[in-house]
This record gives C-alpha cells, sequence and structure tokens, in this order.
C-alpha cells in the first residue's frame, strides 16, 4: 500500500522535521510497514493475521475498535504490552514497548490482567522492537498487524489497517454477512468524501493536535494547536446539534466516527491535565457526550480498551 502523496488524514508532512523537533515542535514521524491485507502475498483469511497494540494508545484504540465492532475478535488474534515502555535499569534500554504480563501496576498495585505475553510470532520476543528487529527494521511502534502463516509485518500504520479491516471483513471473519456488522467506510462517493474531509479534520486537529500541545515544547505551537483542538470541538458539537444526528455523518457510525472516539474517550481523564487541554471538557459539549456515550454502548466498544491502562501509561510509573 504505497502512497503517492501526504495523505493528510493519515500522517503529518515531514518538511523541515528535525528542525521543528528541534525547535521544540511534535512532528510525528510516518510509519514505515504498508503492505495490505488483499495483496497477493497477504491473502484475507480466517486466523491468519495478529495484532500487537498497547491500550493506552489511541492510534491501537483504533484498531481494537475496528476488530471488535466488525466481528472480528475470533479471527484476528491480540496481544496487549504493558502502558509503560521499559525504563532506564531495562537491560536493553529504556522507550522500549514489552509484553510483561507479570508487571506491576503503579496505579493498582497489581499486574493488568488484559496485558499478555508474545504470542504472534511463535518466538516469545519481549520487546516490539524485537519483532521488527528480525525483518531487518528499526521500528519500534504499535499498532502492528502481522502475518502468523509466513510471519511477516503487514502494516504498523492504524489508518491503513482500519480500513483493510474494513475491506475484507467478511472474509477474515468467514462470514460473509452478518447483518449487525458496520460498513465503516460504505461505497457511497459522496459520503466517502464526507468520512475524508472530517477524517482530514480529526487527524490534525484532534487526534494529533492532542500531542501537538501536549508534548511540543514552543508556546507558540501550543497555543496554536490548543486553539485548533478546541475550534474542532465547538464545530463537531454544532454539527451533531444541528440536526439531532446519532453520528457525525448521520445515522450510522462510520470510519469518522472511530477516529474521533479514542482522543474523546482520553480527554476528560487524561488529556485534560496531561496533554494541558483544559480549555473545556467533553462533558461540556452536551452533544458531544451523548455522542461518545452512544459510541461507547456499541457492541465491543466498552472491551476494546482501558482506562487504567491510559491512566497508567500517561501518569503512572511502575517497576
Amino acid at each position: 500500500m504505497k502512497k503517492s502523496a501526504i495523505d493528510a488524514s493519515v500522517e503529518e508532512n515531514q518538511t523541515e522535521a528535525a528542525e521543528r523537533r528541534a525547535k521544540g515542535e511534535f512532528v510525528r514521524g510516518v510509519s514505515g510497514f504498508r503492505k495490505a491485507i488483499g495483496d497477493p502475498e497477504f491473502p484475507a483469511e480466517p486466523g491468519r493475521y495478529h495484532l500487537f497494540v498497547a491500550f493506552n494508545c489511541p492510534w491501537c484504540h483504533r484498531v481494537t475498535l475496528a476488530r471488535n465492532l466488525l466481528g472480528l475478535q475470533d479471527s484476528i488474534t491480540l496481544d496487549v504490552a504493558f502502558p509503560n515502555r521499559t525504563g532506564d535499569g531495562d537491560p536493553v534500554g529504556p522507550n522500549f514497548w514489552e509484553f510483561n504480563p507479570s508487571r506491576v501496576s503503579s496505579l493498582t498495585g497489581a499486574s493488568l490482567p488484559e496485558c499478555t505475553p508474545e504470542t504472534g510470532t511463535g518466538r516469545g520476543y519481549r520487546l516490539v522492537k524485537q519483532i521488527y528487529a528480525a525483518e531487518g527494521g528499526d521500528e519500534g511502534s504499535v499498532p502492528m498487524l502481522y502475518d502468523k502463516k509466513n510471519n511477516r509485518i503487514v502494516n504498523n500504520e492504524s489508518a491503513d489497517i482500519i480500513r483493510m479491516l474494513n475491506a475484507h471483513a467478511g472474509a477474515l471473519s468467514g462470514i460473509a454477512t452478518w447483518a449487525d456488522r458496520p460498513d465503516l467506510y460504505p461505497i457511497d462517493a459522496a459520503l466517502r468524501a464526507e468520512i475524508d474531509t472530517l477524517n482530514a479534520t480529526i487527524y490534525a486537529n484532534i487526534n494529533n493536535g492532542a500531542y501537538k500541545a501536549g508534548f511540543s515544547s514552543d508556546q507558540a505551537v501550543y497555543a496554536n494547536a490548543f486553539k485548533a483542538y478546541f475550534r474542532t470541538l465547538e464545530q463537531l458539537e454544532t454539527r451533531l446539534a444541528s440536526d439531532g444526528r446519532s453520528f457525525l455523518t448521520g445515522s450510522h457510525f462510520t470510519e469518522a466516527d472511530l477516529r474521533l472516539f479514542p482522543t474523546l474517550y482520553r480527554h476528560d481523564p487524561v488529556y485534560y491535565i496531561r496533554m494541558k487541554l483544559n480549555g473545556a471538557r467533553i462533558l461540556d459539549y452536551p452533544h458531544l457526550w451523548r455522542w461518545l456515550c452512544r459510541v461507547y454502548a456499541l457492541p465491543g466498544v466498552e472491551q476494546s480498551n482501558s482506562l487504567v491502562h491510559c491512566r497508567q501509561g500517561y501518569f503512572g510509573r511502575s517497576w
């Protein structure tokens, strides 16, 4: 799945990225593995694919939402990393995602039951970086979609993964038709254009915008991100309020809703403080709050993540 140009709904422009980072701006990197289910080497088959995720990560939350909403829990297996990365005392070094189900959460005083060992490769790796290294890669990010049959990484860009899971949901699940399965990206051209426009705004101002505010040390970058974030929340509130619609594009849940949810899910309990986005709570936007509750009530959404993992990942320290 090669990209001929920057897709503003998927990735950030990398122009002068090093210089921008040096000045204190958070600049998200570009994912390096961009193959797709449906390519000749990666056919859509039940039981073939595996996801590596961390529940505190909003980009991972996208793919766990898609997996659950599309009914793929039984056909795509899943490993969950601990929400804090390795520390300075780790023999390999700090800042690596690890699969360590016995690691203790400083918030709960116990291990986190959702965390798993690494089971996707058959090699029992402890670190995500080891999975990349086995293919000669130097990345270390999650989410990652993995082919268990050929022991290969398929893709590590969340936007690509949710799109391909939706496109091949029937073949991946082994159930060609399923009345309750949503179509996250319907074939209607006008609706796709609307979703694409929403995706670009939500990515730049909300999903990535939260990190621009919280992780940039440049005051001007923070101020611009803060304004754009809350301006977009106001626009989305008005959109939902205008005709009482249930979801962003109307009566049906789509990819635009899925991509917005992980950030808003984290806003009140985490981002309000950690990302310095204290202009308002989602609770202060009545239509967005009802939308958030409506999405959370959909089958599989609650099980797709954990606020304990989110709080541990953004605030906690573990040993």
